[in-house]
């Protein structure tokens, strides 16, 4: 039988979050984006050496921090130079719940010139995720000249 070199649900990119506490963590992405937890290896000392889930269509990693292999959260980095970008029909609706568990808002919510309806917060862990509803449909060019009047102002 043949063996594909990336497995058929699975993406080219996978984001793979570290996290103090992935159990918590992965009860929080449930609660707040909807998460659907598919695999879970814990570690013998009680910590999650790797856990798969899905957000939407989306698969992403989840470990908690190992520094005996140079795993290192958030939290013990003093902050993540990485934002996740999560589409969702209602930011509104997500981003508050988001905030109500914990979260920290960065940005709030509003409408963007780029046809997107955003906000940024810092999750309980430490990852940075901007969260975003398409409102309208804006070509390359008006982004670029909206990009330009929103500068100016």
């Amino acid at each position: 039988m043949a063996v594909n070199a990336i497995p058929e649900s699975y993406a080219s990119v996978t984001p793979y979050l570290i996290v103090k506490g992935a159990a918590r963590a992965i009860e929080f992405y449930k609660e707040v984006f909807g998460a659907i937890e598919e695999y879970r290896m814990p570690m013998p000392d009680g910590r999650i050496g790797h856990l798969e889930f899905r957000i939407g269509n989306s698969k992403l990693m989840m470990a908690d921090e190992s520094p005996e292999y140079h795993a290192a959260s958030p939290q013990s980095l003093g902050g993540s130079p990485v934002t996740l970008a999560l589409s969702v029909p209602d930011v509104d609706t997500i981003f508050a719940r988001a905030l109500g568990a914990g979260s920290k808002e960065r940005r709030p919510v509003k409408t963007q010139f780029y046809g997107e309806r955003s906000g940024t917060m810092v999750d309980p862990f430490g990852h940075v995720w901007t969260i975003a509803t398409r409102v309208e449909n804006v070509a390359p060019e008006e982004m670029q000249k909206r990009m330009g009047a929103a500068g100016s102002s």
